[in-house]
């Protein structure tokens, strides 16, 4: 069968491309080996957010007379928690069943790898082979959790991200390796579902990542939480012959035994580069990536590569991103290359971290001559009336143009508005434009504004 373009993966860069390209007015087959969507929408991005919004309401539930009402006897029902989030995978991987018949995109089940310039090789998991043709190969294959020789995931005791979201009873004590986006965002569902949580992170802050003031915030309130807490600290082994796991951390004041029911590395992703044909075509990687050009191509002509599985942020806004523009250079097209500096960061625990640009850290390294003005959310009308008046905005300007270098936020909802910072960046607009650009009132956008007077002198409501 001979198409125009083929694509290997259907996750947020994969089907993305794949409905471009058909767009375009490109013959598309699409390949999938396991579930329509990839691992953000089964496994990741779109199920660990349905974990998260039951783990809030159960916190409302508790907390309910904080707003007058008063709701007795509230429990969580944690097969039924996994249920939902199962269920709502689920819709959404129907959804995207239902898009690539709109679109006319041929869904081909199995695993797919290249054998040739313009070929594939398809194996169904009865383990029969087809081989298929296209002008235009896209590579969309993804990535997996990252195992580390001192922690071995067995899907028992020792877990990644796929089980932690599909137990099948509540621990009651975990041991969280790894404090980024993933380890923190399931640090705060089994926390507040009622499992005893330690946080493990090997650099000297939690999500390091972020900047220095959100990572010392995100701490503070995690431990108000009642989460413990360990930087600077290193998983050297885990013993899982008894009932649960016990875990040997290297600390700076020596080794520590921790013990629980189960220990959740989140130590981060690596691409799955295996046994699709690299190697045969001379595909060139580096550092366990397949290495592109601005336009998503890779150094074989016809093949291009998006997505986890290249260098770019390990996030689903930019392989949907890599993923259409790959598709309009193939047709044709001069899409603008991606700006890797203007990616926004979002982490859903609660209080949410929301991030894009420099750091603080980050632009006086760069010789920056700063301005930075921080808002709490104490002072905003909104926070307080939702109960939320954790964390701030902090906003980062180059003191002598006003270009806007940074924004940093951790509070209530900012995952919803840190895309004002990012389009604010993207049309180059300056401290003074936000300034004069009346937010509404009374917002948590607002927030966006006020921390930017405060860079300048201008605030009224601190």
């Amino acid at each position: 069968m001979a198409y125009d373009v083929i694509v290997i993966g259907s996750g947020p860069g994969g089907y993305p491309a794949a409905i471009r390209s058909s767009q375009l007015g490109k013959k598309v087959a699409i390949i999938e080996k396991e579930s329509l969507g990839g691992i953000c929408l089964n496994w990741g991005c779109i199920p660990t957010k349905a974990l998260l919004k039951s783990a809030q309401v159960y916190e409302y539930a508790k907390h309910s007379t904080n707003y007058g009402i008063e709701i007795t006897g509230a429990k969580q029902d944690f097969p039924a928690v996994i249920k939902r989030s199962r269920g709502v995978a689920d819709k959404m991987s129907k959804g995207v069943q239902f898009l690539m018949k709109k679109n006319k995109i041929e869904v081909i089940s199995g695993y797919g790898r290249i054998t040739a310039p313009g070929k594939v090789e398809v194996t169904a998991a009865d383990g029969k082979k087809q081989t298929l043709e296209a002008k235009n190969i896209i590579i969309a294959t993804g990535g997996r959790a990252r195992e580390l020789p001192s922690m071995p995931i067995d899907g028992k005791k020792i877990i990644g991200y796929r089980e932690a979201m599909s137990l099948a009873s509540q621990p009651k004590s975990m041991i969280i390796c790894g404090s980024g986006a993933i380890g923190a965002e399931f640090a705060y569902f089994y926390n507040s579902m009622g499992t005893k949580v330690t946080i493990v992170e090997f650099m000297p802050r939690i999500v390091p990542v972020e900047d220095e003031d959100i990572s010392k915030e995100l701490e503070k309130q995690y431990k108000k939480q009642g989460m413990d807490i360990m930087t600077n600290s290193e998983v050297t082994k885990v013993d899982t012959s008894g009932n649960g796991v016990k875990a040997y951390v290297k600390t700076a004041g020596g080794e520590v035994v921790l013990e629980a029911d189960i220990l959740l590395s989140a130590v981060g992703v690596v691409a799955n580069l295996e046994n699709i044909g690299l190697e045969q075509l001379g595909i060139k990687t580096e550092k366990g990536k397949i290495i592109v050009d601005a336009n998503q191509q890779t150094n074989v002509p016809g093949i291009y590569a998006i997505g986890d599985c290249t260098p770019g942020q390990a996030l689903a806004h930019v392989a949907s991103k890599e993923g259409i523009n790959a598709a309009e250079h193939l047709s044709g097209m001069h899409p603008e290359p991606l700006d890797y500096h203007n990616i926004p960061g979002c982490t859903y625990s609660t209080p949410e971290i929301a991030s894009v640009g420099f750091t603080e850290k980050a632009a006086k390294d760069a010789g920056y001559e700063i301005k930075v003005g921080k808002f709490p959310f104490m002072a905003s009308g909104k926070a307080s009336a939702a109960g939320a008046t954790e964390g701030f905005v902090k906003v980062i300007f180059d003191a002598k143009y006003g270009e806007f270098l940074g924004c940093h936020m951790i509070g209530y909802s900012v995952t919803e508005i840190i895309a004002e910072a990012v389009v604010a960046r993207k049309l180059e607009t300056t401290a003074h434009e936000i300034l004069n650009a009346v937010h509404p009132h009374p917002t948590i956008s607002e927030a966006v504004k006020e921390a930017t007077a405060v860079a300048y002198g201008e605030a009224i409501d601190i």
